[in-house]
């Protein structure tokens, strides 16, 4: 961790009430920046405030809904018109394992705005004034299952399939102008987006488990908010486009 490495930056952290969005917070708010925190869970945003307070650290948290259009306004409304220099998009949900032959048009509408419409409103969102300054980063949060059709239901999968595309169209229309994009994709990690997984359906999880044999090691959030760092740090500046595994190896398989 380095205490300069985001000083004088300000970056937005959806997801903020747990998890790899906690952790996001935290790390970029010990590096020096200003983090706008924000999750549709005001417990667990609370919760992850004390936890900032117990370090002697500060966020800013944000109670919204990234699949509300007035709510992306009021997160953008929070940063007061200040350059937004690093949008981490980490907020997701699981999708009960549902198979395409069992995925209700209800699930699949809502796992699709979690996971793909909330992240392209923000990213939009703050794309004007990146585009003004000529600089800023974005850092979606995907998955191992951006990568294979079995380690989830069809709404999951097809969310995080999905958030490669648009990083890879944000990369490539908004890279000359100084706007990168990149992709993180964890494996198993040890946060609570199992429970939006609950109940599975029992065969399409006995299936998915025959893919997870070579599965990684089970990585803690800090993990993965690292590499959502140096992603958005000034290091990474010739990285664009990039599809990062943060998998404890399992796509090398």
């Amino acid at each position: 961790m380095d205490a300069q490495r985001h000083a004088g930056q300000t970056a937005i952290v959806t997801g903020a009430g747990s998890g790899i969005g906690r952790a996001t917070v935290l790390q970029l708010a010990a590096e020096g920046a200003r983090v706008i925190g924000c999750d549709v869970n005001a417990a667990g945003l609370g919760e992850t405030q004390d936890l900032l307070a117990a370090q002697g650290l500060h966020a800013e948290p944000v109670t919204a809904d990234i699949t509300v259009q007035d709510d992306v306004e009021a997160v953008l409304g929070q940063v007061g018109g200040a350059p937004v220099d690093l949008l981490a998009n980490v907020a997701g949900i699981m999708d009960h394992f549902a198979p395409l032959d069992e995925v209700t048009d209800e699930l699949w509408a809502n796992v699709l705005a979690v996971n793909l419409n909330g992240p392209m409103r923000l990213t939009r969102a703050v794309l004007p004034g990146m585009r003004e300054r000529g600089t800023g980063s974005v850092v979606m949060v995907a998955s191992e299952a951006s990568l294979r059709g079995g380690t989830a239901g069809v709404a999951y999968t097809a969310s995080k399939h999905a958030l490669l595309g648009l990083v890879r169209h944000v990369a490539y229309f908004y890279g000359p102008q100084g706007i990168r994009c990149n992709a993180v994709l964890p494996g198993p990690v040890a946060t609570g987006i199992g429970a939006s997984a609950m109940p599975v359906s029992q065969w399409a999880m006995e299936r998915a488990v025959a893919s997870m044999g070579v599965m990684g090691p089970i990585a803690q959030p800090e993990a993965i908010a690292s590499v959502i760092s140096w992603l958005g740090c000034a290091e990474a500046g010739n990285v664009n486009g990039a599809v990062v595994a943060a998998d404890g190896g399992w796509s090398a398989a």
